[in-house]
């Protein structure tokens, strides 16, 4: 099957040649799926199921049939665990590459008191009922301090590799006052890269690390590196809303909130052995930041540039990081999707001659205040808002995917 995938991806991506870099591919419309509001991104368990899996940002995890009906008992509630408004709650749901074998998954949220406001990875099992998960079988990962109730981050995804990465925003407040970013003794401000299934771990205070059932890999770029935390895969980061894997590459694409200036996208290629900083407090997008709270003294470490940046004079806000698109819509094969919450638009990306292209696409419907991206199991991208309608993006689909039983790899 992965054979027959990768010969249907060339021919798709021979026929995307043809469209010019400069133009939105056309036919393309939007369909609403659900409504759910205050929804934080669409998630696939990759069971063979067909299923939807929705996080809310009040605690609970729904689930759209493949049928295309929402549940009406959710999968999970965990909405009196979980501090909700603004910036917190919940926001990251992962399931497991064996989760057909184990039944694990893994969520992201703020939690309630005691120790309010700190962000919690939590693993969780289904129970016997495929469509409803043990509440009982919460163990938590990790617990991570947040100084201010903003900029947490949030999502978490699963890798190539097996591997647990984990999106962290600076802490909080504006200009990173405590410097968590480049504090690499913090685990905020940064991309973290951790084993679930590896042998327990000794609690970290340094870190802002309990004692988890985790390992670090080996291979992370900071092991046993004096004052540095091992979870640490990259830095630099101020609050990274949203970020995905091209799930035909491996590539990651960040986009990262910008302070008063620039949203940016970040890109880290599969072949990275990780340990890129991004720059932030130093920097906005491709330039200095130079807010007093904010100064980088010298000698300053070496940055990884952004692709792409966005200005607030074009009425940016804060950026909403999507996909890669690797599903059957043929014209928009290997375009970089994202958004602004303070604009109806989505902006698609492409690379070509080594330079990065945008191109705003305005739909029929305008999709408003989205909070996040999503992806299924057949490479469908789905954008999701705080109102509440999820939409997934359609269009003209070539006639040899049906005919060849088009089956994206998870």
């Amino acid at each position: 099957m992965i054979k027959k995938f990768f010969q249907i991806y060339l021919l798709i991506h021979v026929m995307w040649l043809n469209f010019s870099h400069a133009q939105v591919p056309g036919g393309l419309y939007l369909t609403e799926v659900a409504n759910i509001p205050n929804n934080m991104g669409i998630r696939s368990a990759y069971d063979g199921s067909g299923r939807l899996f929705t996080a809310t940002q009040d605690g609970t995890i729904r689930i759209i049939d493949a049928n295309g009906q929402l549940l009406s008992t959710p999968f999970l509630d965990i909405s009196a665990l979980v501090r909700s408004g603004g910036e917190q709650g919940l926001l990251g749901l992962a399931f497991h590459p064996n989760y057909n074998q184990n039944g694990y998954f893994f969520v992201n949220y703020t939690k309630e008191s005691p120790n309010q406001g700190d962000t919690l990875i939590v693993r969780y099992q289904v129970s016997a009922n495929p469509d409803i998960a043990d509440p009982n079988s919460a163990t938590i990962l990790m617990r991570i301090e947040q100084d201010f109730g903003n900029h947490n981050g949030g999502n978490i995804l699963f890798g190539p590799d097996g591997y647990l990465y984990i999106g962290m925003g600076d802490g909080g407040s504006g200009n990173d006052p405590n410097n968590r970013s480049q504090d690499m003794t913090q685990l905020l401000g940064k991309m973290l890269r951790i084993d679930v299934d590896g042998s327990l771990q000794q609690g970290d205070e340094a870190c802002g690390l309990e004692p988890g059932p985790y390992g670090i890999p080996n291979d992370n770029p900071f092991v046993a590196t004096n004052n540095t935390c091992d979870e640490i895969w990259a830095s630099g980061l101020r609050n990274p809303w949203r970020w995905s894997f091209d799930r035909v590459t491996g590539d990651i694409y960040i986009a990262d909130v910008g302070q008063s200036n620039w949203e940016e996208v970040n890109f880290q290629p599969a072949n990275s052995s990780g340990g890129e900083n991004y720059g932030w407090r130093c920097r906005e997008g491709f330039h200095e930041n130079t807010h007093p709270n904010a100064t980088c003294n010298p000698p300053l470490p070496t940055f990884t540039d952004p692709i792409i940046e966005q200005a607030h004079t074009d009425g940016n806000c804060s950026i909403t990081g999507g996909y890669n698109y690797r599903g059957p819509v043929t014209g928009l094969q290997d375009h970089y999707i994202f958004t602004d919450y303070c604009k109806s638009q989505l902006t698609l990306v492409t690379y070509s001659q080594n330079q990065w292209t945008t191109t705003e696409w305005n739909p029929a419907i305008n999709p408003t205040g989205v909070t996040s991206f999503g992806e299924d199991h057949l490479g469908h991208v789905y954008i999701t808002s705080q109102s509440g309608p999820i939409y997934r993006i359609d269009g003209p689909i070539a006639d040899l995917i049906f005919q060849n039983g088009f089956e994206a790899i998870p």
